[in-house]
């Protein structure tokens, strides 16, 4: 795999971004990685290999292998109703509910039957502080202002939402008794020597060198140098494509039952399969095609940022493009895109 017919710095100018890191997977394997300009808006950091950014919705494919390690250590069950375990909080009971129940599959492939209400989950605001996801999910929070529960019968409809993912950081807490980060440090992060890649919001230190300020479409810093989603398990992620790149690989990996943290090729299979009918919808990771061709997908877009994953798991390729600019488009229709091209077209 190569980066053909695409000069990077040229790109970069013209669409104000500017910082960007693209680690590749090549035969099975991490290959390369390509770093290009600068952390900070008219500073002298430099983006490097150990460069942070925030993976934003990334998070959920993250959040995705973590339940799929648990279900196989039958902490979790991916059929069963959550409310079994849920000790925190319960989704409310409901005439949705009478057939079907929220379960953990549903929940990981956004088919829950619970919608976003509009203008929740944004970027975490200073004076109101990190919620607890149980204030959060009772609507008592600013970033969502009233009580999730279902608007559909689980597994009729797909909607895409992160409520669903903190229903499941509230269910990994409740089960394992820690906070939804030590469980993740312990289960996923160190087996697999992710180092710089961080979820605990309250003791994030933004102000290391490794850390990348969130920009513009104009290329201009964010109000917030450092925009971060206080949902851990849906948008919570900072991390460096090299890192992110590991956690891929694991996942390529353990489908061929070859798991770096234990995680069984019958969950990783089941995670890069369309769920409930749904062809774009895995557990966890979004789908297009099938067979050798199969192509799996993650996007991270929030304040300040955009990244893109994208793999063949068959193929034993794949990239993790990140960059410190919110373009104000979809990832496809800039900058991102355009690397995407370059390397599978």
């Amino acid at each position: 795999m190569d980066l053909k017919n695409i000069d990077l710095e040229e790109r970069m100018k013209f669409y104000h971004v500017n910082g960007l890191s693209i680690t590749l997977l090549e035969n099975g394997q991490i290959g390369r990685t390509v770093n290009k300009g600068l952390l900070e808006a008219e500073s002298n950091r430099e983006v490097n290999n150990d460069s942070i950014f925030n993976a934003c919705s990334i998070s959920k494919l993250l959040t995705g292998i973590l339940a799929m390690k648990l279900s196989d250590e039958g902490i979790l069950h991916l059929d069963e109703d959550v409310n079994k375990r849920l000790i925190s909080w319960k989704v409310p009971k409901s005439d949705f509910t009478g057939n079907q129940k929220v379960t953990l599959r549903n929940l990981l492939s956004h088919q829950s039957g619970i919608i976003d209400p509009e203008d929740s989950f944004s970027e975490l605001d200073p004076q109101a502080g990190i919620p607890s996801i149980v204030a959060l999910l009772e609507g008592e929070t600013p970033y969502c202002r009233v009580p999730i529960k279902l608007k559909c019968e689980p597994e009729s409809e797909f909607h895409y939402s992160d409520a669903g993912f903190c229903i499941i950081q509230q269910l990994i807490e409740d089960v394992t008794a820690k906070a939804f980060h030590q469980v993740m440090n312990e289960k996923v992060f160190e087996p697999l020597g992710m180092g710089n890649s961080h979820l605990d919001m309250a003791s994030l230190n933004l102000d290391s060198d490794n850390f990348s300020c969130g920009h513009n479409r104009n290329g201009v810093l964010t109000d917030e140098k450092y925009p971060i989603y206080p949902y851990p398990a849906a948008s919570g992620l900072w991390t460096s494509s090299f890192d992110l790149a590991k956690l891929v690989l694991e996942l390529i990996n353990a489908a061929k039952g070859k798991s770096e943290i234990g995680l069984s090729e019958n969950a990783a299979k089941e995670m890069i399969t369309p769920q409930r009918g749904k062809s774009w919808a895995g557990l966890g990771v979004f789908l297009e095609g099938s067979g050798e061709k199969l192509e799996i997908a993650s996007l991270g877009w929030g304040v300040g940022f955009q990244c893109m994953m994208a793999a063949y798991p068959y193929q034993g390729k794949g990239a993790v493009i990140m960059t410190n600019g919110e373009l104000g488009v979809h990832q496809m229709e800039g900058i991102i895109g355009e690397i995407y091209k370059s390397l599978f077209s």
